[in-house]
């Protein structure tokens, strides 16, 4: 029979004398069982708290993929001067499914401290989400009628490298 989140019969074997040294042998079997519901109402409560962090988590880790936005050129920060819109194809998202045990053998070192600060800042134990191939390229009129062509500058298709 359960009484709440436990067996009765394990409580009362938990009432069973243990000896002089056990954490619980001076508790009554109503205090055993108003200790462990305690710890399993937090337990319960901690798991609940996981599960919220771990959702939001996941809403967050999208996998890297091909995105896009609408930009005037002069937004590009190219140093061009020109009203047109263009649409603007970038990489963005994770790379953790793609790891390697070069990725996985740096996180470690880095997180044992076997590299030294200097190192451990400029290595990189994960794979970045990159383009791949580019867009043709792309040409516009700027602001004061001059005609311009950038190259390798829409991303295409993206991986992680």
């Amino acid at each position: 029979q359960w009484l709440g989140y436990y067996p009765e019969g394990w409580v009362k074997h938990l009432t069973q004398p243990l000896g002089q040294n056990s954490p619980i042998a001076g508790f009554t079997e109503g205090e055993l069982k108003q200790v462990i519901g305690t710890l399993v109402d937090r337990k319960a409560r901690r798991d609940a708290q996981q599960s919220k962090r771990t959702k939001r988590a996941k809403k967050r880790a999208k996998p890297c993929s091909l995105r896009e936005v609408e930009v005037t050129v002069s937004q590009l920060g190219l140093g061009y001067v020109s009203d047109e819109t263009i649409v603007f194809h970038y990489c963005s998202g994770k790379c953790t499914t793609s790891r390697k045990n070069y990725d996985l053998t740096l996180a470690f070192m880095k997180r044992s401290r076997l590299l030294t600060k200097y190192e451990k800042d400029k290595a990189r134990h994960s794979p970045c989400c990159r383009p791949t191939a580019y867009e043709e390229d792309i040409s516009f009129l700027d602001n004061f009628n001059k005609y311009h062509t950038i190259q390798e500058f829409s991303a295409k298709a993206c991986g992680c490298v």
